[in-house]
């Protein structure tokens, strides 16, 4: 269903309520600008890749290019492909941009992180009062009518006017469950594109990425995307047929209760500079697509990434508890196992294993992001980490 379908509001607000909608005008204009520059920066500069990916044992390139950007030595991983990220100014590290333009793209991108963190927390206490108080105004309205404005919008409450309902507790845990640590940005151009898979349940139209949940986040974390289409005036509508009333012209985002094809599913315009948060449990009880428009897209997918594991930080630790297990024979400076006890020989036997994993993700990473690190200083580091993963692969 579209906003112009008559059971449309009816149906977010019953099957999709955790899905919180904002248009452009929402945001300050200042940030606007200074991410859409940001985006065709690094665009400019070449910084997007198509991702190798893994799906039932059978290898794909992506058609979407992207690039991973957030807190210095985090990761994401998904369909079996590990990104690090290009580091965003961070305080207390210093991190080198050969370009002063990338340095204000990455900065930009931060200052956007910072804002959706805010809304995020916001919209997680207006559905927490929703839920409590039980309002019943959740109207959701069309694009011409302020379109899909939520009831947190019209509930919006700051943290001390929600203190009699949300209590310290669950406040930190709430911004826990919003305080992005990456960004996973993502471009492509559907007119250069050979072939794009139709949707295949509802008759959305051509999809620049098919049905998921979102991988590698921590439990009931929000997801927040913003989305930039380079729209002119030959595509912002449609002569074509309308595939069960969505323009393909525009760029939608889909969504369908998960494994579930008897509900209809919601396909909702994205323009310029709107912008959409998936709230709590939604990327388990719900899957997404992307629906493809005319015109090339940017988008900014702020992610809370579990990175208990997978960092560069938890690599090295994991290779030297596996090398405590080693020692050095004082005359001829050979290697041997200090013990061999099946705990501790199969305990190093899963670092090897795990982490020789991620030291190809690395050596991938630096074949296929050149063009990247000669923009940041992530060479040595990432070399550091292949020479550490190396000595433990080979102990």
């Amino acid at each position: 269903m579209t906003p112009a379908d008559a059971d449309f509001h009816q149906l977010w607000k019953t099957k999709y309520s955790k899905l919180i909608f904002r248009k452009s005008d929402t945001i300050p204009e200042e940030l606007h600008q200074m991410v859409q520059e940001g985006f065709l920066t690094l665009r400019k500069h070449d910084c997007f890749f198509q991702d190798l990916v893994r799906i039932k044992g059978k290898d794909f390139v992506t058609p979407v290019s992207r690039i991973l950007i957030g807190n210095p030595g985090c990761t994401y991983k998904y369909l079996n492909t590990r990104l690090f990220t290009v580091p965003w100014p961070t305080e207390g590290y210093d991190i080198k941009y050969c370009s002063p333009r990338i340095h204000d793209a990455c900065k930009a991108l931060i200052r956007l992180n910072d804002y959706l963190h805010i809304e995020a927390v916001k919209a997680l206490q207006g559905q927490n009062l929703f839920e409590t108080k039980e309002i019943k105004d959740s109207t959701v309205i069309d694009r011409e009518q302020n379109f899909a404005t939520s009831f947190m919008e019209k509930e919006s409450v700051s943290k001390d006017q929600s203190s009699c309902c949300v209590s310290e507790d669950d406040y930190i845990s709430l911004k826990n469950r919003t305080s992005y640590n990456l960004t996973l940005l993502n471009y492509m151009d559907p007119l250069q594109m050979l072939y794009l898979k139709q949707e295949p349940y509802f008759g959305m139209g051509n999809m620049a990425v098919s049905w998921h949940h979102d991988e590698n986040l921590v439990e009931r974390s929000t997801v927040a995307v913003y989305s930039y289409s380079c729209e002119g005036s030959a595509v912002e509508e449609s002569n074509e047929q309308k595939l069960k009333g969505r323009d393909p012209a525009v760029w939608h985002v889909g969504l369908k209760v998960a494994w579930d094809i008897e509900t209809p599913g919601l396909a909702i315009p994205l323009h310029q500079g709107d912008f959409y948060l998936m709230l709590d449990d939604l990327n388990v009880t719900h899957q997404h697509c992307v629906l493809a428009g005319f015109s090339p897209r940017f988008s900014s997918t702020h992610r809370v990434a579990d990175c208990s594991r997978g960092t560069l930080e938890y690599i090295f630790g994991q290779c030297e508890l596996a090398l405590q297990n080693l020692q050095t024979d004082s005359e001829s400076m050979a290697l041997s196992l200090k013990s061999l006890e099946t705990a501790v020989v199969k305990q190093v036997e899963e670092i090897h294993n795990e982490d020789s994993t991620e030291a190809g993700s690395a050596f991938l990473l630096e074949v296929q992001t050149w063009s990247v690190n000669k923009h940041t200083d992530l060479t040595n580091e990432l070399k550091i980490s292949d020479s550490i993963l190396g000595n433990c692969g080979n102990r």
